[in-house]
């Protein structure tokens, strides 16, 4: 799920932001989302349980798309943010910067068999992504230029799982999921939907980013964010399954349905195998690799070999910690 950023408006009336980031206590680490919790973001939840108990104080908010997060981390009203805001650094000049890649991009384009078979059968249709600025919506634009198509308009569906229940329902046609959503439209609908295909993508999904003076002034914190996140990930890369022990340990989700709690597993497995994880934090690397991608779909302009890692990157907590548990 990485989301850029697109359209940041000036002033204060253009910060909707939860009040609640603004009455935080200066001592927590102010983490916003820009997303609702669920199945794929356990992970996560559970490494941030970790790192509180290295002793980092931390409080989540969710907030309704990653244009708000991120607008929040640049106000200063949070301190880490979950995204990739390429976009907002490159046009805004915002002092932000990622310093840990969470996943590289794992999304299936799926449309209503009964009305689409092929990409060219979206030319002049409407499709769904996740938001204004994100991977989805890259990704989507990328393959409207690879297959010479044009979409009629773009909507935006927060929520992988809210998708491919608009997707179930006859309410979208066309639209783009992870992979627990095409495994539930497969088994709720088998033949009825068509997986179409996407090839060449690789690049960071979400990544952890926040301002250059509180990665300066929070350097311990931070670091202990970082080694919490790359230990999880390796965990969980060679056993999917404790996925469910994590969530029964820190309590996470405990209102999931029962049909997405058995998903749980199937889910990890598929991002474990596909290696969605990045194992040592993407760093440098991974910043070369969204250069070429998000050029070419159009959230970066310029040559991609012109482009610096240190205008977007961070990687000096990764380098430490690396250094500490070496890499992989």
């Amino acid at each position: 799920m990485f989301k850029g950023f697109s359209g940041l408006k000036t002033g204060a009336a253009a910060l909707v932001v939860s009040a609640a980031l603004i009455a935080s206590a200066e001592a927590k680490v102010r983490v916003a989302f820009g997303d609702i919790a669920s199945v794929e973001s356990l992970h996560l939840l559970t490494a941030l349980e970790r790192a509180k108990e290295k002793g980092v104080d931390i409080e989540i908010t969710y907030l309704k798309s990653e244009d708000i997060a991120a607008q929040a981390v640049v106000s200063g009203q949070a301190d880490i943010g979950v995204g990739g805001p390429y976009a907002l650094v490159q046009k805004v000049k915002a002092p932000v910067r990622m310093f840990l890649q969470l996943s590289t991009l794992r999304f299936y384009p799926a449309v209503n068999g009964e009305f689409y078979k092929t990409w060219k059968d979206l030319d002049g249709q409407e499709i769904a992504v996740h938001s204004r600025g994100s991977g989805t919506e890259a990704i989507m634009k990328l393959m409207e230029d690879r297959q010479g198509i044009k979409f009629s308009k773009i909507s935006y569906i927060p929520g992988s799982e809210v998708r491919t229940g608009a997707l179930l329902q006859g309410n979208v046609k066309a639209t783009i999921v992870d992979a627990a959503g095409r495994r539930l439209l497969e088994t709720q609908a088998p033949g009825k939907f068509v997986i179409l295909p996407l090839e060449g993508v690789n690049a960071t999904d979400e990544a952890l980013f926040a301002n250059q003076t509180f990665l300066e002034k929070n350097a311990e914190d931070v670091d202990k964010i970082v080694e919490s996140i790359l230990t999880t990930w390796r965990e969980v890369t060679a056993n999917p399954a404790v996925v469910t022990e994590w969530r029964a340990k820190y309590k996470l989700l405990p209102d999931l349905p029962a049909s997405q709690v058995e998903e749980i597993v199937p889910y990890f497995t598929e991002l474990a195998k596909g290696k969605a994880f990045p194992l040592n934090g993407g760093g440098a690397a991974a910043a070369k690799d969204d250069f070429a991608f998000y050029t070419l779909s159009g959230q970066l302009t310029g040559d991609p070999s012109s482009l610096k890692v240190e205008n977007f990157w961070d990687t000096r907590s990764l380098d430490r910690v690396l250094s500490k548990v070496g890499t992989m």
